[in-house]
This record gives structure tokens, C-alpha cells and sequence, in this order.
């Protein structure tokens, strides 16, 4: 019995010794194959990181190989680095050399493959003069002869940058930081921010914001009492995670955007996120808001587009419960996109609004909510944000905290006319009271998303006092304004329109969005229907 067992142990030892040719790897005698020959890692702003991009790389022969060498073609003074299979060169087992730069010796099995991760972080004096690419190739070395290639191209955009200053303390690091003033529970709020500076040492006069190259915000940009941010045409502001722009109370924000005629929107203003990957064109959330607590009445906006925030613009009182004054903003010809939370919210507010069009967020588009004045005029605002609980409009007297609702403050207006409030909801409009507090709003030649099935007394059909030749969709067809391509942005009329044309009262605006005439004919909404 002993001998038997011993004679199958050493018999299963030498089978298994005789499987060891599988992992005797051949030097590599080129022959590799790529998921791509060129790695193009999109746009990055100057000394910042740029998202992982990644390679494929096969053995298609049937032996198991080793390859001699893989670096990147300007060594250890590139600003690339790599990541291949895990390893990132100084710590692997390949013998690596650098930091993600240079790896000897990696090991790729017979008709397997391997990933290679690629990050970059260029500064523009590192990038072509005449084009601002940043440019370098990966090597893969055989004992065949000339290495193969891969090219890494990487555009490198100069920008203004604006951020909060850091100090260390006792071996932490402390920001500058910016007071808000009292939040609706009457606490302090303090953000990481900084005052902008009319004579910055690097940006010059930060309250003008130019389109000579883009603007990078870190923190908050603080505009303080008396001081004026105007934002010129064709301006871009690029504001990194948990960052944005606060208008202080006696402080004025002017953004002066203009009509462009060619698709690179060469006078609009943009306010966006800072990461310029394709991937990241429609993620909502990627940075705060603009808060805007300024009573002042010059506060205008103009040809702005808002895209991936937070909440688009917030626009209340500093002392929101115990002033009575309240914020003034006239915002026309602009556009807010993919908000996490609420496109435009307004607290105790005096806002108009003409030529505006809202498109998704995921709890309204527009909110007004605590009272105020409010006034829209050929307005669109669309939600198909996928939650039951969204809505495109929504309206009330009061704001809610955790231990109290307040709704001492009145409603003097809600005015909306020649609108389109609409969505992927059976109800884009949705309308709450509960204070004593007057309460006053209109809706004149509208078309609205409303199916008041409990025939509540603020919407049609039993509501005909505060509704004036108004289109009531209330199922998927009827009245469907058929947006060219809402998951897109694009809320203009279609041509398969099942809306009637011509239905808007008379153009109170005598030009659309786009700068089209609706004086002959009026259509609803911010866009004038062009076949």
C-alpha cells in the first residue's frame, strides 16, 4: 500500500514537472498587435492630471513571450507615465525604471493580451509652440530589430487659473476660505474660496473675465460688496468638483454673451466643468453653482450657457429670513443643462427671464420657491430627468428646513407667458402653499404637462382663473411639442410638430434664441420653429 502511494505522489510530481514548458518564455521577436495605434487623450488644461486612457496589447503567436523592454520614447523626462497590468515600473517585478516610464522584462502569455493604463500632466511650455500638442510614443522593444510604436498626442490648453491660497499649520494644510454669511438655519457658512483681485500678479484684473484663454476655478471666486464681475463674449469658465462663483450682496454680476453665427459658439459665454474628455460632456454634477445674493438691479445675464452642475444658478437673499429686500437678475438669450439638482432655483427672488431654455435636472429645471416676482416670457423648460419625483417648474411660498418651514414671505407674481413646461412625467408643473400670504400667478398662452386627475384647484381643468389660452398635455400625444433631440439639448420645434404654429400671444421678444424673427409668426418657447 505504501509503495503504491508513493509511486502515484511521484508520478503526479513528474506529470506536473512536465507541464513547466508552458511558462518558459521566449524573448520577443516583435509581432505584437494594438487596440489602437495612436492613444489620444483628449484635451487637459496646463499641469493638470488628465483622466486614464487605456491600450490593448496582444501576443497572437503561440508562445509565451517576454519583451525585453517597454518605455515611453522620451524616458524618464516624459510627462506621460504608464500603468501595464498593475505594475507601475518602479515597484514591479519587470525591473521597471521610473515612475510609470520605462519596464523590463514584461511577461505576456502565448494568445493572451495585457492592458497598459496612460495618464498625462504637460504644462504648455511643454507642448509644439505653433499648435499646443504634447506628443510622445510608447516602445516595445523585440530582439528583432526596430521597436514597435504606439503615438500619445495630447492637446495642452493655457487658462487663467483662480484658487484658494493654502498655508501649513502645525503639519496640516488650511485653504482660504470665504464667509457666505447665514445659511436657513441661521448658521455661519464658511467655503474654500477667495476674493477675486483687480490686480492679481498672475491674472491681472480678475473682475474681467476675457476670452483670451479659458478660466480654471478652484473653491469658490468671491465677488465682494462693490465690486463688479463682467464676463466678456466668447469667455469660457471651467470650474473643478465642489467649486463656483458667489455674487456678494452688494455686489453686481454682468455676463455678456452674444449671438454666434458659427457652431464654435464664438460669443457665447460658457460655464462648465473642468474636464474636457468627451465622456464628461453631459455628467451632471460636476461642480457647484452660481450663487447669486445680490439685491443689485444690474445684475444681467446674456448668451450664457450653464452645462453639468450642481444647481445652474441659485439666486436668494444672504439674510434670507430676516431682510426683506430681495435679489434682483435679468437673464435672457441662455441656456441651462444636466443640473444633478435644480437648473435655476430662486429663493425671495425678482427675477426675468426671457428666451431661457432648461433642460434637465434632477428635481426641476426651474424652482421659485419662498415668494418673490417672477416673470418669464418665451421660456422652455423640459424634464426627462428618470425619477418620478422631478419636475420642470415648481412653485411655492415657502422653504423648508429641518426643524422649521417658513412661509412668511408673499407671492406677488408668478407670470409666465407664450411657455413651454413640459417632460417625461404625466405632471411638469407642480405648484404648493402653505402660508396666508398672497399668492399670485398667471399662465397666458402657454403649453403645459398636466394631468390633474384629483382635480386640484391649482391646475386645469377646474383651475380657469390663472390660466389664459393655454395647451394642456395630458397624455403622450396631444400637444406634443416634439423637441428635435431633448437627450441632446436640442429643444428647438421638429418638423413632425404635432403643436399647432402661430399660438403664441404677440412676440413681446421680437427675435428667438437664435436670433430667428417670430414677429410675423409667434411660436412657444425660447425657439421660433424653422422648417
Amino acid at each position: 500500500m505504501r509503495n503504491s502511494l508513493f509511486l502515484f505522489l511521484f508520478g503526479l510530481i513528474i506529470s506536473l514537472s512536465s507541464c513547466r514548458n508552458d511558462f518558459e518564455f521566449q524573448p520577443s521577436k516583435g509581432g505584437l498587435t494594438f487596440s489602437k495605434d495612436t492613444v489620444y487623450l483628449d484635451t487637459v488644461f496646463t499641469n493638470i492630471g488628465s483622466s486614464t486612457y487605456r491600450l490593448k496589447v496582444y501576443n497572437k503567436s503561440d508562445n509565451d513571450i517576454s519583451i525585453p523592454k517597454i518605455q515611453l520614447a522620451k524616458g524618464t523626462s516624459s510627462k506621460y507615465r504608464m500603468m501595464i497590468d498593475g505594475l507601475t515600473g518602479e515597484d514591479s517585478d519587470a525591473s521597471g525604471i521610473g515612475e510609470g516610464k520605462i519596464f523590463n522584462d514584461v511577461e505576456l502569455l502565448a494568445k493572451d493580451s495585457m492592458f497598459i493604463f496612460i495618464e498625462v500632466t504637460a504644462d504648455v511650455a511643454s507642448a509644439n509652440a505653433t499648435d499646443f500638442l504634447y506628443t510622445d510614443k510608447i516602445e516595445f522593444y523585440n530582439i528583432s530589430g526596430a521597436p514597435q510604436t504606439v503615438e500619445l498626442v495630447t492637446l495642452i490648453q493655457d487658462a487663467y487659473f483662480i484658487y484658494p491660497q493654502r498655508s501649513e499649520v502645525d503639519g496640516e494644510f488650511l485653504y482660504e476660505t470665504i464667509n457666505l454669511g447665514f445659511d436657513d438655519n441661521a448658521e455661519n457658512v464658511v467655503a474654500i474660496g477667495s476674493n477675486l483681485d483687480d490686480n492679481d500678479p498672475v491674472n491681472g484684473d480678475e473682475y474681467t473675465w476675457n476670452n483670451s484663454k479659458p478660466y480654471v476655478i478652484y473653491g469658490y471666486a468671491f465677488v465682494p460688496d462693490g465690486k463688479t464681475l463682467t464676463v466678456n463674449p466668447g469667455a469660457r469658465i471651467h470650474f473643478h468638483a465642489n467649486s463656483g462663483l458667489i455674487i456678494s450682496k452688494n455686489a453686481t454680476l454682468k455676463i455678456e454673451g452674444g449671438l454666434s453665427v458659427t457652431d464654435a459658439l464664438e460669443n457665447e459665454v460658457i460655464f462648465e466643468g473642468d474636464r474636457l474628455e468627451p465622456d464628461f460632456s453631459n455628467v451632471p454634477g460636476q461642480w457647484g453653482a452660481i450663487i447669486n445674493h445680490s439685491t443689485s438691479t444690474e445684475n444681467s445675464i446674456n448668451h450664457l450657457t450653464i452645462k453639468n452642475a450642481t444647481v445652474g444658478i441659485l439666486s436668494q437673499n444672504l439674510a434670507l429670513f430676516t431682510d426683506s429686500s430681495s435679489p434682483y437678475l435679468n437673464i435672457k438669450n441662455s441656456q441651462i443643462y444636466d443640473c444633478a439638482n435644480i437648473g435655476l432655483l430662486a429663493r425671495k427672488s425678482t427675477i426675468e427671464g426671457s428666451n431661457l431654455v432648461i433642460n434637465n435636472a434632477g428635481q426641476a429645471t426651474l424652482a421659485c420657491t419662498y415668494g418673490g416676482t417672477y416673470n418669464f416670457t418665451h421660456c422652455t423648460f423640459n424634464n426627462t430627468w428618470p425619477s418620478s419625483q422631478q419636475a420642470a417648474v415648481l412653485l411655492n411660498d415657502y422653504v423648508e428646513t429641518a426643524t422649521e418651514i417658513y412661509a412668511n414671505n408673499p407671492v406677488n407674481n408668478f407670470s409666465f407667458t407664450n411657455c413651454i413646461i413640459y417632460g417625461s412625467n404625466q405632471n411638469e408643473l407642480l405648484i404648493d402653499r402653505k402660508g396666508t400670504n398672497a399668492f399670485n400667478y398667471e399662465f397666458s398662452n402657454c403649453l403645459i404637462k398636466s394631468n390633474n386627475t384629483n382635480n386640484n384647484s391649482f391646475y386645469p381643468p377646474t383651475n380657469t382663473t390663472n390660466y389664459s389660452n393655454c395647451s394642456i398635455a395630458n397624455n403622450s400625444t396631444l400637444f406634443n411639442p416634439k423637441f428635435e433631440d431633448e437627450s441632446t439639448n436640442q429643444l428647438w420645434l421638429s418638423e413632425d410638430l404635432n403643436l399647432p404654429h402661430d399660438t403664441a400671444a404677440t412676440a413681446l421678444f421680437p427675435t428667438d434664441i437664435a436670433g430667428i424673427n417670430r414677429t410675423t409668426s409667434t411660436d412657444l418657447g425660447a425657439y421660433q420653429y424653422v422648417p
